[in-house]
């Protein structure tokens, strides 16, 4: 899927780099990308990888520097050098695998808040089309009223 995705960034913007239609096709092409860019499901996912990212961000530093902690204290320890680097290597491989497990949970909170901010958004553009709806019903029959209202009182002149 990334490969897919990538090829076809990539062929957009080579076009766009190397099209001979001059700067009026450019601006159709830039037009068109703002068009897209500017939909709600895109700026949804955009937002999602957003929260992802901002997740892992705050969740390795933590893992990464209680890692290194422990390989230098594995490292410090007494011992003959070969036990120290050995206790070394083991601490490291443990601190790799909290680095991985804190990367892999702070993803899942991520795509979990993202999940429930979906939820919320498509549960409530459907009450705001019902009061849009019933506001249109609303104009409606005021504006039927008022007519009736202008065509009476042209009567009664």
């Amino acid at each position: 899927m990334k490969g897919k995705i990538g090829l076809v960034v990539g062929l957009g913007v080579g076009y766009v780099l190397g099209t001979r239609a001059g700067r009026e096709r450019y601006e159709q092409i830039k037009k068109q990308w703002l068009k897209v860019w500017h939909l709600d499901p895109v700026q949804h996912q955009v937002t999602r990888v957003q929260e992802i990212a901002k997740a892992q961000a705050a969740a390795v530093p933590g893992a990464l520097w209680t890692g290194a902690v422990n390989v230098v204290k594995a490292v410090s320890n007494t011992g003959t050098a070969e036990q120290r680097l050995n206790s070394g290597v083991d601490a490291a491989k443990r601190a790799a695998g909290e680095v991985a497990d804190a990367a892999a949970d702070a993803t899942a909170r991520g795509v979990e808040r993202a999940e429930q901010e979906e939820a919320a958004a498509r549960s409530a553009p459907k009450a705001s089309t019902r009061s849009t709806a019933k506001k249109s019903t609303a104009k409606k029959s005021t504006s039927t009223a008022k007519s009736a209202a202008k065509k009476t009182t042209s009567e009664a002149e």
